[in-house]
């Protein structure tokens, strides 16, 4: 059986020998290199896999995603109970994790949403912007830079 017999293709288009990938089952899913009217699917980005087995079930499968989720809403939650600091410090350390999360795993299941590196990257810079804030927000912060406060009145009052 030839790879073309599975697809009905009308009789005026001539089809070569040009078809595109195979689905699940083996078969071409086209005879034309056009793009579809309609997208039916995706790939899935690197290391988009299950983070457990498949007899697994379904939360310990996206145990990492879960993990980072988890910790941004205790974050929430107490910046919501008039602890920004620590709320907004607990958020930037979740984003940080994850980072490190997709860096070392290899599959870390729904965390994964672009490639590797543009995920470590996206994480990586959210959560130290985010934590950066945390320590820096008034009053008393717990981080100051002195050269901060002089770049501020410089572009204000300039």
């Amino acid at each position: 059986m030839d790879a073309s017999d599975d697809i009905k293709v009308p009789d005026d288009i001539e089809v070569r020998d040009a078809v595109s990938a195979p689905d699940a089952e083996g078969r071409p899913r086209r005879a034309t290199r056009r793009f579809p009217l309609f997208t039916k699917d995706t790939a899935r980005p690197e290391g988009g896999g299950r983070a457990a087995p498949r007899e697994a079930p379904a939360p310990a499968r996206q145990w990492p995603i879960l993990a980072v989720l988890g910790a941004v809403g205790v974050g929430l939650l107490l910046t919501a109970l008039d602890l920004f600091r620590y709320g907004t410090l607990l958020i930037g350390i979740a984003l940080l994790a994850g980072g490190v999360l997709r860096w070392l795993l290899p599959d870390v299941g729904m965390l994964a949403v672009r490639s590797r590196f543009t995920d470590i990257v996206t994480y990586g810079v959210l959560g130290s912007a985010i934590a950066l804030v945390a320590l820096m927000v008034q009053p008393n912060p717990w981080l100051v830079i002195p050269f901060l406060k002089d770049t501020l009145h410089f572009t204000v009052s300039g």
